[in-house]
């Protein structure tokens, strides 16, 4: 074998590694992509909403609408993702949480407590489509898709 074949066909075995290398690298970024797309379409697939049933949010005119996220916090501070703004209503007054397929509604210690079908709220407990929380003077209606 003649030094030129050699260095020549070291040429193409480390091209071929280079290829590899470059194709591996594109595979495993187009892989995290597809990923991240369905996580992300997975993220804004909606899970249901909380309209505001009593006037005190609702205002004069169409009901107010909340939609819901894997972990919705319900109080009068506006880091909530339901702002709620009834004097009644705790700063950070309930979370309504989606485990395992279901929604569960827990108290987070609030002053006036938290009701589920007009039922005072002491522990976490399952919310069910078209149930009525209570917070302060506010009712919500629990609407899933």
């Amino acid at each position: 074998m003649t030094p030129e074949l050699f260095f020549f066909m070291l040429r193409l075995g480390l091209a071929a590694v280079l290829y590899a290398f470059l194709g591996t690298i594109i595979y495993l970024l187009w892989r995290d992509v597809r990923t991240a797309t369905e996580t992300a379409s997975a993220r804004q697939r909606r899970l249901g909403q909380l309209t505001a049933l009593s006037d005190s949010v609702a205002g004069e005119g169409a009901a107010r609408v909340y939609p819901l996220l894997p972990i919705t916090s319900l109080g009068r501070a506006p880091t909530n993702m339901v702002t709620l703004s009834d004097e009644a209503v705790s700063l950070e007054h309930a979370l309504l949480v989606l485990r395992g397929g279901q929604w569960w509604l827990e108290d987070l210690g609030s002053r006036n407590g938290t009701t589920l079908n007009g039922a005072p709220v002491a522990q976490p407990v399952v919310v069910s489509a078209g149930d009525v929380i209570g917070i302060g003077k506010t009712r919500l209606k629990l609407e899933l898709e």
